[in-house]
């Protein structure tokens, strides 16, 4: 007999967010999200709780805890869409489809309490947030902006009766001099045909301050009809300010500014802070603060994380200038490998652009909807 509880009180909170701790115990693929930034999810001035609103349901079998699932009903997503959805999220269950199957009930009850027609998912509040089940690629690293899982997490939520909506590949990216060059020269052409010139090097704080207002309008524009995204708003902004303070390398964002020095793409990559987070749990101990600052000096890997165009200068290949940039600090720093992290399969604009490195497509992910009324 499965249980199912809302999650409300403090230890039911703990053990919400300890449930994937203890499942990928050991794992070497699983990275954790940050701790803390979990709990914020359960305080009432959550900056998402603006647009949006969410439960959470842990499940026990003879008291011991065996999943849990999160439900958002996101308001601002639905209006801009023109849907009527609610997101699942924060998955995780033993092998036991009795499990899932209460669970995923919870939720779906949700979305018809609420007038809802789908439940899609995985999706958090934003695109911001990890997103997309892993289908394939499981004895790969999981890189820190995107969850890990187990194989058969697809086959309990398929069992469930949801099928794809949308999916999303992942490439790992390597070196070859030759493809370096090539696209170092035709960046650079690139640069003097289109008057083009790249921002120099400098402290992130000051950064911020001069760029940050045109940085935020180019992402919310580029992005806007990417799926799943939502609406920027001044909250998601100081929660990225606030976010990219510890692990920005600035050596690995980019700018590229036409001779009116106005913002015409932009290319933002993370040091690979995976292996420095998982002993902890995600929790930031003096541990594992000093593992994280030596992997952000020194970075082996690095995850590409925000990348965006004008759509208007889509045709002037300053997308091209900010990869050529990227491979210049790539190479300074000798990396290992690049993630891509998360292009939709059908993007082929950017997946195109990984012919400029020596790429294997490693990982896909899937977004599942089912229709519930």
């Amino acid at each position: 007999m499965i249980e199912i509880r809302e999650v409300k009180t403090k230890r039911e909170i703990k053990e919400f967010i300890n449930f994937p701790l203890k499942l990928y115990k050991g794992n070497p693929y699983f990275c954790p999200p940050l701790y803390g930034d979990e709990k914020k999810c359960f305080r009432p001035d959550y900056m998402y709780y603006d647009q949006s609103e969410a439960k959470y349901w842990n499940a026990y079998r003879d008291g011991k805890m065996v999943g849990r699932i999160s439900a958002i009903l996101q308001k601002a997503a639905n209006e801009k869409w023109g849907q009527k959805r609610v997101r699942f999220t924060r998955f995780d269950a033993i092998d036991d489809q009795e499990v899932a199957n209460a669970l995923f009930a919870k939720v779906e009850a949700y979305a018809k309490e609420k007038g809802m027609e789908e439940v899609v998912g995985p999706l958090g509040f934003s695109d911001l947030e990890r997103e997309g089940l892993l289908i394939e690629g499981f004895d790969y690293l999981s890189t820190f902006e995107e969850q890990y899982n187990f194989d058969y997490y697809q086959k309990l939520i398929e069992n469930c009766g949801y099928g794809k909506d949308v999916d999303w590949i992942e490439h790992r990216l390597t070196f070859n001099d030759e493809k370096y060059e090539k696209l170092v020269s035709v960046s650079n052409r690139i640069l003097a045909k289109g008057k083009l010139h790249v921002i120099e090097h400098m402290p992130y704080k000051k950064f911020v301050k001069l760029h940050g207002d045109q940085f935020f309008e180019m992402l919310d524009i580029s992005y806007n009809k990417i799926y799943g995204t939502v609406p920027f708003t001044r909250g998601m902004r100081d929660l990225l300010e606030n976010n990219f303070a510890p692990i920005v390398n600035m050596d690995f964002v980019k700018f590229v500014m036409d001779e009116n020095d106005n913002l015409v793409a932009f290319a933002v990559a993370f040091p690979g802070i995976a292996k420095s987070l998982q002993r902890s749990g995600g929790r930031l101990t003096p541990g594992a603060i000093i593992k994280l600052l030596k992997t952000v000096k020194s970075p082996h890997i690095v995850d590409l994380g925000l990348v965006g165009i004008d759509p208007k200068a889509t045709l002037s290949g300053a997308q091209v200038v900010c990869y050529a940039e990227l491979s210049k600090a790539f190479h300074k720093y000798k990396l290992d490998y690049v993630e891509t992290n998360l292009n939709l399969e059908d993007n082929k604009e950017i997946i195109g652009t990984w012919n400029h490195f020596n790429s294997i497509q490693h990982k896909r992910r899937r977004s599942f909807v089912k229709k519930i009324n």
